[in-house]
């Protein structure tokens, strides 16, 4: 059967009639640039069947001016930075509510149609011109996608020379730009596949400035590409693509704070890079500590922040050395660390993921008292365990956001990320050179990262009953399961050049940028329009 779908061009050229396409698609979504039209640019297609928006120049049909240096799919957003010398058209539409091709929840069915102006050298209004071509690209919605416009429709011009078509009855307002969107129900984003995906990846090393060194496996020469063609197919359901302008739409005005270690810092340059192709962000940080970051996205009104506390609690190194060369702490598990539990009161939205750094040698305090060690090797100094040390910090810091005055931000759980060294640890020889991501039944989560997968859950159900008490909004963002299917995308030794002289092990923890982290801001994404 033929699923209600549609993608429409349109090409205008002084030289040529104005053509309308209306083409249905039969498998699936047609997202990014259909090969199969030839009136381009575009800026989206279907966005997986909930949304068609179009930007149209003819300067001649499907290119934009290359002074610009502008890809063909720009946004809205970006209309005051193109001077098309034709015509400039956005187009949009919605299924109606029982079109079987989007799995989250629908808006009712409409469509709206802008033109923006004409633009000629010697500076010809053909009116006419416009009104056929308004006519044929209505006609082509209506008999591609055979739904009903809404009484609301309206077709506005914004030349001097511009007419409008309206109703007797006054219009409601028309639906928001950018309806919606969620995860459904039935969608457990914590189980699913990697499957593969042509279009990938969505930004590159010489795209993206934010890229950490250590995670820039493009510039160090790693040979194989494969990794970068996936995306996580959750196993109930069907994820769109993040979209970078409705992103910033759905947190214009807001912040959003990243509280954690280099992984949580690895996460915010991957949301960096996806947004960096409709704005980059003006560093706005009030130190030259690499830790706490602040940018700012200008048009938007949109801080991202990062915050760096790799035990999430008070912490001191004690000794450098420590007893295996990694270093001492001394953790101090009942005390939030209050370089992010004071600021976070300010955010809108807050990320809160840890880990790592527990596998390092500490010693315990807790009401001011030394309870315990992990690793310490001293005398009469009970070794309790790393676990310990991590769920107690995990349930401070939850309980210092439930219990912070004045906070009406929404925060979310990043769950643990497994590494996967393999042949050795992380310090023994330990590497990971896979090439193709796991499939379900070839791994499981196990031993530590299921230790502190399931300290995490636990901590975080008791957080959220309190939390939802007080108003306080938490969220889990589980990404656990989709990332120990990913041993091919970290940056193993290609985080630096071959000849190097410098002290770093295989890297089997943090990720590649662009990579398999990219798919936690696409729930990131989804979570926020909910």
């Amino acid at each position: 059967m033929q699923r209600n779908e549609c993608a429409i061009g349109v090409c205008v050229n002084a030289a040529e009639v104005p053509r309308v396409v209306c083409t249905p698609v039969r498998n699936g979504p047609l997202v990014g640039r259909a090969k199969s039209l030839p009136l381009l640019p575009l800026s989206s297609i279907l966005r997986h069947g909930y949304m068609v928006e179009f930007m149209m120049v003819g300067t001649p049909c499907g290119t934009w001016p290359a002074a610009k240096g502008m890809p063909t799919t720009q946004y809205l957003s970006n209309r005051d930075e193109v001077t098309p010398p034709l015509l400039f058209i956005e187009a949009w539409l919605l299924p109606s509510p029982s079109s079987d091709l989007f799995q989250f929840p629908m808006k009712p069915h409409a469509y709206r149609l802008r033109i923006w102006g004409y633009h000629h050298a010697h500076g010809n209004p053909r009116t006419l011109f416009f009104s056929a071509l308004l006519l044929l690209l209505v006609l082509a919605i209506i008999s591609c996608c055979n739904q009903p416009p809404l009484p609301s429709d309206n077709y506005e011009h914004s030349s001097s020379s511009a007419s409008s078509l309206s109703s007797s009855s006054p219009s409601p307002p028309p639906p928001p730009r950018y309806p919606s969107i969620g995860l459904p129900r039935e969608c457990d984003i914590s189980q699913g596949e990697w499957v593969r995906d042509p279009d990938a990846p969505y930004y590159t090393n010489q795209t993206c400035f934010t890229i950490q060194e250590h995670q820039n496996c493009m510039k160090y020469g790693r040979p194989d590409m494969d990794f970068l063609k996936w995306r996580w197919r959750p196993a109930a359901c069907e994820l769109p693509r993040f979209d970078a302008a409705w992103f910033l739409e759905l947190v214009r005005g807001k912040s959003l704070a990243f509280v954690g270690d280099s992984l949580a810092r690895n996460h915010m340059q991957s949301l960096m890079c996806l947004l960096s192709k409709v704005e980059y962000p003006k560093d706005i940080s009030d130190t030259t500590d690499e830790n706490f970051k602040r940018m700012f996205y200008t048009a938007y009104n949109f801080t991202i922040s990062t915050f760096w506390s790799p035990f999430l609690v008070k912490a001191q190194e004690a000794d450098t050395d420590g007893p295996n060369h990694t270093g001492l702490w001394n953790l101090y598990l009942d005390e939030v660390d209050d370089n992010w539990a004071s600021p976070i009161r300010e955010f809108d939205y807050v990320i809160v993921s840890d880990g790592n750094w527990f596998t390092r040698p500490a010693m315990f305090y807790e009401k001011g008292e030394l309870v315990g060690c992990h690793f310490c090797l001293v005398d009469n100094v009970t070794d309790l365990t790393l676990r310990y040390s991590h769920r107690m910090a995990f349930r401070t810091a939850l309980r210092a956001i439930t219990e912070l005055d004045g906070f009406g931000g929404k925060v979310f759980l990043r769950t643990v990320s497994p590494s996967h060294f393999e042949n050795g640890e992380w310090n023994k020889g330990g590497n990971c050179v896979r090439t193709r991501p796991f499939r379900g039944n070839e791994t499981r989560l196990e031993g530590l990262d299921l230790e502190f997968y399931e300290a995490q859950m636990e901590e975080f159900r008791e957080a959220e009953r309190v939390g939802r008490a007080k108003g306080v909004e938490l969220k889990m963002l589980d990404t656990t399961g989709a990332m120990l299917l990913r041993p091919d995308g970290h940056p193993s030794r290609y985080g630096h050049w071959a000849h190097e002289n410098v002290t770093l092990y295989n890297d089997c923890v943090h990720w590649c940028l662009p990579g398999p982290i990219d798919m936690w801001n696409t729930l990131l994404f989804l979570m926020l329009g909910e």
